[in-house]
């Protein structure tokens, strides 16, 4: 029977019915039978969809038990590792050694340890498990973390540090204290997290200058870290990245007395549109007065505190030390405040000073060009700041004179 053409249809239909003589109506008893099954399939599989029920003593619940098990297993086992992958940072706790204290800071503690046989130090943060931080506060230091490892971890550059790896979120780092349990440690809370860098033992810029205040420096010494920094932050400044808080205290140094930009902790990478990067970040003395004034800026922030590190460097001594910070930030803003620049301080150095902390950011070089006005500078007839102790009113009286 050809249903597909319809000729089988039209057929059943003549075969079914036939009108005698008498009226009647003559059925075929094949085609009866016929449409009898075909009328119980439709039957069956109405009630198939609709109506049929299953015997619960013929289900097997033990097959269905394993099926769901593994079912389960399979989702977890993938959650486990989207969650438990390593970013490409991360380093393996277990290699990693902490020692003792090197310093304290706004974004955590520092500390001397050693990662897989190589001298590091250790900036550990825990996220507010003292109970004082509030939660907006703990998600804005895991997201200072985040920001600063994915800042770091991508730089390369003789005048920054090397950036070593990072873990968040372990339980697993051991931090060595006397009042510890047995085993000598402090177990820190599962949110704790560190950033793991190469270790300098020279120590900040700030305390080397310190150290150096009465007899100063060399002014070889001086422009060799002062291009130290200046080639750091054009690098930075190349990869589109405004480090915000420039300042000595930032700056480590090697065992040759090499300078590394340090502590990404605000640093980022550098918006398309100034507008999009606001707000007072940085250190009050060192920040340009378009940042004190909460207005939109950029790498040119930077500049800014290049020129104040810059005398910083060659006066080994501290800008505004009579000033407090409300003073400082509305002299500098209203009254275009800057430090003092010595007499004996070479007009070409002096020059770059005021280059870069000139009020308009506008004005302002870029740190490329910087590196090469510092490297156009003959250091070989001396220049350096006087020391107090060789001179009646030090290098700030009006007598010309060149130091070491």
């Amino acid at each position: 029977m050809d249903l597909e053409s319809g000729e089988g249809e039209s057929g059943l239909v003549k075969e079914k019915l036939a009108n005698n003589n008498e009226g009647e109506t003559i059925v075929n008893k094949s085609n009866i039978q016929e449409e009898d099954l075909e009328l119980k399939a439709k039957d069956l599989e109405s009630i198939s969809n609709k109506d049929m029920f299953l015997r619960a003593d013929k289900i097997d619940f033990k097959s269905w038990d394993v099926q769901l098990d593994k079912h389960l297993s399979r989702a977890w086992s993938r959650d486990r590792e989207v969650h438990t992958k390593k970013a490409e940072w991360e380093i393996d706790v277990a290699k990693l050694e902490i020692r003792n204290v090197i310093a304290h800071g706004t974004y955590g503690t520092v500390y001397r340890g050693v990662y897989d046989g190589q001298d590091v130090a250790v900036k550990v943060l825990d996220w507010g498990e003292d109970g004082i931080a509030t939660a907006a506060e703990t998600a804005t230091l895991r997201a200072s973390f985040q920001q600063e490892v994915a800042v770091w971890h991508k730089l390369d550059h003789p005048n920054v540090t090397k950036f070593v790896g990072g873990s968040m979120g372990t339980s697993n780092l051991k931090i060595p204290s006397s009042s510890a349990p047995s085993d000598g440690h402090n177990t820190l809370p599962s949110s704790a997290c560190c950033v793991v860098v190469e270790y300098l033992p020279g120590g900040t810029l700030k305390k080397y200058l310190i150290r150096n205040w009465r007899k100063k420096l060399a002014f070889s010494i001086v422009i060799q870290l002062a291009l130290d920094l200046s080639r750091g932050l054009s690098y930075l400044h190349s990869k589109k990245i405004v480090h915000r808080d420039v300042k000595t205290e930032n700056m480590l140094l090697d065992a040759r007395r090499t300078l590394k930009i340090a502590d990404f902790g605000v640093a980022r990478v550098e918006a398309q549109n100034p507008r999009d990067m606001t707000g007072e970040t940085g250190t009050l003395g060192y920040m340009a007065p378009e940042v004190l004034d909460g207005k939109p800026y950029n790498r040119k922030c930077d500049v800014y505190s290049f020129g104040i590190c810059l005398w910083e460097i060659y006066c080994c001594d501290m800008p505004y030390p009579d000033l407090s910070f409300a003073e400082v930030s509305s002299a500098v803003v209203r009254q275009n405040l800057r430090p003092e620049t010595p007499r004996c301080c070479p007009s070409s150095l002096a020059s770059i000073m005021r280059k870069c902390w000139d009020a308009n950011p506008e004005k302002r070089p870029e740190m490329d060009e910087v590196v090469r006005l510092l490297e156009a500078i003959d250091t070989s007839k001396g220049g350096g700041m006087i020391p107090e102790d060789q001179a009646a009113h030090g290098c700030f009286c009006f007598r010309i004179a060149r130091g070491p």
